[in-house]
């Protein structure tokens, strides 16, 4: 018989997002009644966050809210705006995860801002030297229990130069990641070089493929090349973060440019208009399957607790979904699980 899901407390960044508040309240209160293991709590301007639950529908005995008026800016300095603004929306949520009153954090603000906030309450897991941002894109085949159509790469940025040891701890991150969250039992995990040979890529990355491939627990195939990102050779990607974040620009580049042509090609061309129109089911299909706001956010792992990072332009949808995949992070104790396979 399976028991009643784990009551788990989200504290949500309020403040700072691309469409303000209004739409990270809006995901919270779809969260209180869709989910009801699920209370979110609040963290951010308390009038403005009470303004726009007067107005929508939601559980109230499901959200509380805890005040914090200030809040960083996209286009501010992580460290300069924290050190001005101790009291933002961020860093209190942050904090409050820190000293127990929620098990996990989801925002959708300054993606610097959080990972320092994090990295100044929160702990690092024994073995992990430093965090490294997830993310997860779509790919042509699919994997695990709930057939994902997507997968995961990681570092996309937290840690721009990863030593060997980086590289090892990001693979079995982001495989315990992938295990739990896309029901995938064993994640194929790979380095990205530019070569498939062990002994392709710079030191670090040559020093990376020997461990992985000596660890027990791990299903490491080896290195793949950029080719291999779309098509889904392997769902863990591991690389450091310089080079995770020019190929997810690359991605969104390409996702943006595909559609583009498609409006074109649909204004320009009859004869166009009317293949586009026999394909429009699998252009709906790939408008899901890159739909990013179906996956959430993306996480930042290596931490004791769970943070998970939304898309600054997340809407309510988006903001629910992340407030969903931080509650099974923590329901499936994912710290526990890195810790685990570290220890192997």
């Amino acid at each position: 018989m399976v028991g009643k899901p784990q009551q788990v407390t989200i504290a949500f960044d309020v403040m700072g997002s691309d469409h303000g508040p209004a739409e990270v309240v809006r995901g919270a209160a779809q969260l209180s009644l869709e989910s009801p293991h699920i209370h979110a709590l609040l963290v951010g301007d308390r009038p403005v966050i009470d303004e726009v639950l007067a107005g929508i529908k939601h559980n109230g005995e499901r959200i509380s809210v805890h005040h914090a008026a200030d809040f960083v800016g996209m286009d501010e300095k992580p460290g300069e705006a924290l050190a001005r603004k101790p009291e933002s929306s961020v860093a209190v949520a942050a904090r409050l995860v820190a000293e127990g009153e929620a098990h996990a954090l989801v925002s959708a603000g300054n993606t610097g801002a959080g990972v320092l906030a994090c990295k100044r309450h929160f702990q690092l897991i024994p073995g992990v030297r430093r965090a490294a941002l997830a993310t997860v894109y779509p790919t042509r085949g699919v994997r695990g229990a709930k057939q994902d159509p997507f997968s995961l790469i990681l570092d996309v940025g937290a840690t721009v130069e990863a030593t060997a040891e980086d590289l090892v701890a990001f693979a079995v991150m982001g495989s315990a990641y992938a295990r739990i969250i896309s029901r995938n039992e064993r994640p194929k995990v790979a380095l990205l070089s530019n070569g498939v040979e062990p002994q392709k890529g710079p030191p670090r990355v040559v020093e990376a493929h020997q461990r992985l491939s000596q660890m027990t627990g791990l299903n490491f195939t080896g290195n793949v090349e950029g080719i291999d990102i779309p098509r889904g050779t392997a769902d863990v990607i591991v690389t450091d973060g310089f080079v995770g974040n020019v190929c997810l620009k690359m991605l969104e580049g390409v996702h943006d440019t595909v559609m583009e042509l498609a409006q074109y090609a649909y204004k320009e061309s009859l004869r166009w208009r009317a293949g586009l129109a026999m394909l429009s089911s699998g252009i709906e299909r790939l408008k899901d399957i890159t739909d990013w706001e179906q996956y959430g956010g993306a996480p930042i792992l290596g931490f004791d607790r769970i943070f998970i990072k939304a898309h600054g332009r997340s809407k309510a949808r988006a903001i629910a979904n992340a407030g969903k995949v931080a509650a099974k992070a923590v329901a499936n104790e994912l710290g526990s699980a890195i810790q685990e396979g570290l220890s192997r």
